[in-house]
């Protein structure tokens, strides 16, 4: 076990969680009489680490000068990955029937996943659907798409390359008509596009990072971290505190700004808490 992890070439979280679901299956072979002890337990493991580097997420000029590289078919995929926290499976299975423009919220329902060699819809990571507030400039970009590349039917299997088929109308396709690989995106479209804007190729630097600059923007313009978490479709608001505590605003940071906004000129004079009544 302990050579497993030394050896592994998995990431860090990964091998976290790798490790997490390992040591439940051996409780459960405990629990039927299978094996007398649990191998992860032992007091020579050393359960994998999370790496504790920083997410440092992508300023604005950034995912403007990535955007401007890509072609017209794909620009507005990083204005949903930027406006909207969605991972690039859930963008890729992005809908029209999915975008209610009157009630501005997009509702987060699928994603196009690699199965082998073939393409699934499944449901979003962890099995959560998830409703997302449509910014007014998010739905301008999004129409402006959907005008100049009009949604296509795409059949695919729900959850299983031998299971019964689903239809949707997919807001981002091929040239073809057809649904989006991961893998051939990023090695055609996106790469590229990243060479071409002066960036290099890195894991820090792939899809996801447009999903780090939205958590990174709400959380400095005060929206809470609950909030966000139901945006971004985590399990738990821990989880992401422990992956964007470091951008959050300090207390020292809230409370400068705080009186200085009390005492500016154009304050009416300074803030007091309201009064108590027995």
């Amino acid at each position: 076990m302990q050579a497993w992890i030394r050896g592994t070439s998995l990431s860090a979280r990964t091998a976290q969680g790798v490790f997490s679901l390992l040591s439940s299956v051996m409780n459960a072979a405990i629990d039927d009489g299978l094996i007398q002890r649990n191998p992860c337990r032992a007091r020579s493991v050393r359960p994998p680490r999370p790496d504790k580097r920083k997410t440092v997420p992508w300023e604005a000029a950034a995912v403007d000068a990535v955007r401007a590289e890509l072609s017209p078919r794909y620009q507005a995929l990083t204005d949903i990955g930027r406006g909207l926290g969605v991972r690039q499976g859930e963008a890729l299975g992005m809908a029209v029937e999915d975008i209610d423009f009157l009630r501005r919220v997009v509702h987060v329902r699928r994603q196009v996943k690699r199965l082998g060699n073939g393409l699934i819809f499944a449901p979003p990571k962890g099995g959560r659907e998830r409703d997302v507030p449509l910014p007014a400039s998010v739905a301008l970009r999004l129409s402006a798409h959907i005008a100049e590349f009009p949604p296509v039917l795409v059949t695919l299997p729900w959850r299983a390359l031998d299971a019964e088929p689903v239809t949707a109308r997919l807001i981002f396709t091929n040239a073809r008509g057809s649904a989006i690989k991961s893998n051939v995106f990023d090695s055609g479209h996106w790469h590229p596009a990243l060479k071409a804007a002066g960036m290099v190729k890195s894991r820090e630097n792939g899809f996801h990072a447009l999903r780090h600059h939205f958590a990174s923007v709400l959380l400095h313009d005060g929206v809470d971290i609950k909030a966000l978490s139901e945006y971004l479709g985590h399990h738990d608001p821990g989880f992401t505190l422990r992956i964007y505590v470091h951008l959050m605003p300090d207390a020292a940071d809230r409370m400068r700004s705080v009186i200085d906004k009390a005492l500016s000129p154009e304050a009416d004079g300074p803030g007091t808490a309201p009064a108590v009544t027995e």
